[in-house]
């Protein structure tokens, strides 16, 4: 089942985060208490999961960003895309993805865009059987301090 994050999602959410980068679960401290209430109150945010027997397996984060150029129609970015090692291969990433994708169709958006740091091949094929092709643009990534 895909859905939008719920409140009390965070820890799940976490536990997938921790395998989309290799970094451990960080502490729920009163500064990251205070930034996912933030995450849930921006409506153009939306957390996207999937579940199996109340757990999450499968996310990623749909951004719908105004725009004032194609008719002033707004555009989507998938970020954090992510499933747990043991539920990969199962088409839980492509529910999320078809899930995002039917929520920028909702929004308007004239298009949906997604980055990737992965290098596999694989993941370059999941991506492009899910509809998305690395032709039309090019990426350019400045990291920040």
């Amino acid at each position: 089942m895909t859905r939008e994050i719920a409140e009390k999602d965070l820890d799940g959410l976490l536990n997938l985060y921790s395998q989309l980068h290799g970094e451990p679960v960080p502490e729920k401290g009163p500064e990251l208490l205070a930034l996912w209430k933030t995450i849930l109150a921006e409506k153009r945010q939306h957390i996207i999961v999937a579940e199996e027997n109340g757990r999450l397996v499968s996310s990623c984060v749909c951004t719908i960003i105004p725009n004032l150029t194609h008719g002033q129609r707004p555009y989507a970015l998938i970020e954090n895309v992510v499933t747990d090692e043991a539920h990969r291969n199962k088409g839980l990433a492509t529910e999320c993805l078809n899930h995002a994708k039917a929520l920028a169709i909702k929004e308007n958006c004239y298009k949906l865009m997604l980055l990737t740091g992965s290098k596999k091949e694989s993941t370059h094929r999941f991506y492009q059987k899910a509809g998305y092709n690395s032709e039309d643009k090019t990426a350019f990534i400045q990291w920040l301090p």
